[in-house]
This record gives structure tokens, sequence and C-alpha cells, in this order.
């Protein structure tokens, strides 16, 4: 295969914005550079490897904007190589040795176990989680404003599904594994497009939590808001159990995508991987759209461990635990993430792939109770005339959520259970 290096250079490549990014390159290879900086080249040569340049991201505009370049999004390129090959054992070790490197990588395949569903019927569901909550207080004041945007970045969504009709109004799909050992994987794993339809169900269970219309199940917490479906992970198989899985590097482009094509106010992310070396997964890209006033929120994990799970664990990311519907937080839900609160995680019913519903546990169902939750308030604030910052957000959740024990902050918890009575009261005198 053709293997790539992602790096970030300490200053910006003259002309870098004439280079094309790396998914515009591989189908078009018009534009072609094959010298990054004299060290680098000098590896590289060494080595017997050939590449070409291209840039990791897309500018948000014409240009660079005082975040990507304070962030340094705009020095950051991929080396593809031009034969296929395997990387010298060592070679990207070496290359961040360099002076003129700030970073350097290969790409990593991450793999996230999903919860196994249960599919039902209409006659099994049960309708505690909006209560346990107080979403119908919530819901008494807004469901939502269709300016108030949610990004599901996931394993796509069954875009046809009777739940979610209307609701989703961007569309993509990041997955391409062209070139690796796809063995294991089933469905669509080539090739970027609009398309991002979900063949295992995860996201499409994420999304009717969000925003599900209510016809055979729960109306989702925002229903009123707009989904934008961001497919970032295939589908893997081993044995009986099913795994989204992708190029972690590949994941970077549809939080970018999130957040400036879609506008996302809010971005869910019911996924997480572990830090194996390097820089932490995601975090100039989270930090970028943390800077644009998004809120992410995402799940902190399920092995009932203090392993830290990414994005969850960046600062700034609000991390969700799982709870029972009588408050008690999930055995399953890791705590190495700095938790903020905790939402229903069991035994939650949703839609689900080809158009059937199902139930499932996890931090990923607890994450999009919270996703949805915190598009109220910003729909809510937005019906005000007023707009929510993201320390703000985070300052009502601290605040209005109830606490398990007599502690302010429990580390399997965080603040607490959400309660969304609390937050809006809480919120309408704020904005008074």
């Amino acid at each position: 295969m053709k293997q790539h290096i992602v790096l970030k250079l300490r200053t910006e490549l003259a002309g870098g914005l004439d280079l094309p990014d790396w998914q515009d390159f591989i189908n078009d290879k018009s534009v072609v550079r094959e010298r990054l900086e004299p060290d680098v080249d000098r590896l590289m040569a060494d080595a017997g490897l050939r590449f070409w340049v291209t840039r990791e991201y897309k500018p948000a505009g014409e240009t660079w904007n005082a975040d990507e370049r304070r962030l340094g999004i705009d020095r950051t390129y991929r080396l593809i190589l031009q034969e296929d090959s395997t990387l010298p054992r060592g070679l990207v070790d070496r290359i961040r040795l360099i002076p003129s490197v700030e970073e350097a990588h290969g790409l990593e395949i991450g793999s996230v176990p999903l919860p196994q569903p249960q599919v039902a019927t209409q006659a099994s569901i049960t309708q505690t989680a909006s209560d346990v909550i107080y979403l119908p207080y919530a819901h008494a004041l807004t469901k939502g404003s269709s300016e108030i945007k949610i990004a599901v970045i996931d394993t796509g969504v069954n875009l046809d599904h009777k739940e979610l009709r209307g609701k989703i109004t961007h569309r993509a799909d990041f997955v391409d594994l062209e070139g690796l050992d796809t063995t294991g994987f089933i469905g669509d794993i080539k090739g970027y497009d609009d398309v991002p339809e979900d063949e295992v169900g995860h996201g499409t269970h994420v999304s009717g939590i969000i925003a599900a219309r209510g016809i055979e199940m729960d109306e989702g917490v925002a229903p009123a808001c707009s989904i934008g479906a961001i497919r970032v992970l295939a589908t893997m198989r081993r044995g009986s159990k099913y795994y989204g899985a992708g190029i972690v590097q590949n994941i970077n482009p549809g939080i970018k995508d999130a957040v400036d094509v879609f506008h996302a106010d809010v971005i869910n992310m019911s996924l997480g991987i572990k830090h194996v070396g390097g820089a932490l997964p995601h975090a100039d890209i989270i930090q970028y759209a943390l800077s644009r006033n998004v809120t992410v929120v995402a799940a902190s994990g399920n092995d009932g461990t203090p392993e830290r799970y990414y994005p969850g664990a960046l600062p700034g990311v609000c991390a969700v635990g799982a709870a029972s519907n009588d408050g008690a937080v999930a055995t399953f839900t890791s705590y190495g993430a700095n938790i903020m609160c905790v939402a229903p995680g069991m035994n939650i019913f949703s839609s689900f792939a080809h158009n059937t519903y199902a139930f499932a546990s996890g931090t990923s169902q607890a994450s999009p109770f919270v996703a949805g939750s915190v598009a109220l308030m910003k729909s809510y604030a937005l019906e005000q005339g007023r707009q929510l910052t993201n320390p703000m957000i985070m300052d009502i959740l601290r605040r209005t959520s109830d606490k398990i024990d007599s502690r302010l902050r429990n580390e399997r918890a965080g603040y607490g259970l959400i309660n969304l009575a609390d937050s809006f009261k809480f919120l309408a005198h704020s904005l008074n």
C-alpha cells in the first residue's frame, strides 16, 4: 500500500496554499510537489522513498484564519509515498528529531467496540430515559431550532430512516481504506463521497436519541435541530463482534468538515481511541472546533477503567459517562477522562440500521443525550436573541447536574446526572 506520513512543521511552507489537500490529490494529481524541506527530503531519499507533498487540511476560507494559524493547522502536511511500501522501522522517529519538525506520525488504525444491540419492536419501548433527565420540562420551552446544527461523527446514518427524514441537512463520508489490509471489514470502505450510509446501526442509534421524530420511539432530545451525518468509521467484524474502525488521522478532516462546512454548533463523538504515542489524537483539530465556539461532546469509554479515550479525554471536551434509569453510574463507564456529567446509557431504545429499531447500552448512548441537551440550550438562547459560549455551557452543566453523593465532583460521574429542569431554570435566569 502507499503509506502516508502526517507531520507538522514549525513554519508554513512557501506556497503551501497552492498545494492540494490530500483527499483531492488522491483523485487529481495535476499539481505535484515532491520536496518538503531539506532534512526530511534527505531522510526519505536515504530510505529510498519517493513521495508527494499535500496539505492535511483545507482552509476554512480562501486563506487560513487566525485559529488555523495559531494551532498549526496551516503547517500540517501529509506525505504520500509514490510506491507501495512499508515505512522503515524508526523512520518516523528520526523525522520527529529534525528541528524544523514539530510532530510526525504514520497512519494508525483505530477501532471502537460497538455495543451489541437487541433489535426490538414497538411493543418493547420504554419511556423512562427522557423522564430521568426532565426532558419534558425543557421541551415545554423549546424543542430546538433548525438553525442549531449537531454533527454526528460516527458510522454514518440510515439516511432514509423514517425517524430521521427531513432532519439530515449535511452528509459526508470520510472513510477511505484504499491500500490498507481490509480483512474483516464489511460494506463501504473506499472513496470519499456524500453518502454516509450506516451499515451497522451505531450512528443511526445515536442520531435517533438526538433528533428522532417520535414515530415508533420517544421523540429525540432536540427534534427541531438539524443533523449533520459525517461518517468516519467503517464496520469491521471479528468473530461475532462488530467494531467501528478507521484511520485515526482521517477522522480529523471529518471534524474540520463539521466546523467549516456544516457550521456545527455541537459535535457528538460517540467514539474514543487510546493514545499510543506521539501527539494526542485529534488534539489540534478539537482545539480548533472549540475555538470556533463548537461544543464537543464525547463518550468517555466502556471498559470501566481509568483508561483515557480520545477525544473525550482532551481539554475542553464535554466527556459523558453512562447511568442507569435510576441514576446509578454504569459499571462499564470509563473514567480516565475528566467526566463532566452522566446521562442515561443503559437499554436505550432508538432508531437503527435498515429502518429498524434497537436497544443498546454504552457511553455512546449517553453522549447524545448531552449533545442534544446542549443543542436545546443553544436553541433557547438563540430564541432569546443570545448566544451561549462553551464556558457558559460547561458552567450550566456543573451547577445543575444532580450530584450522586456529597462531593462536588465524583471521579466516575463528574458533576452528576444531567437535569434539564434545573438547567433551563438556571439558563432562563441567566439570560434575564
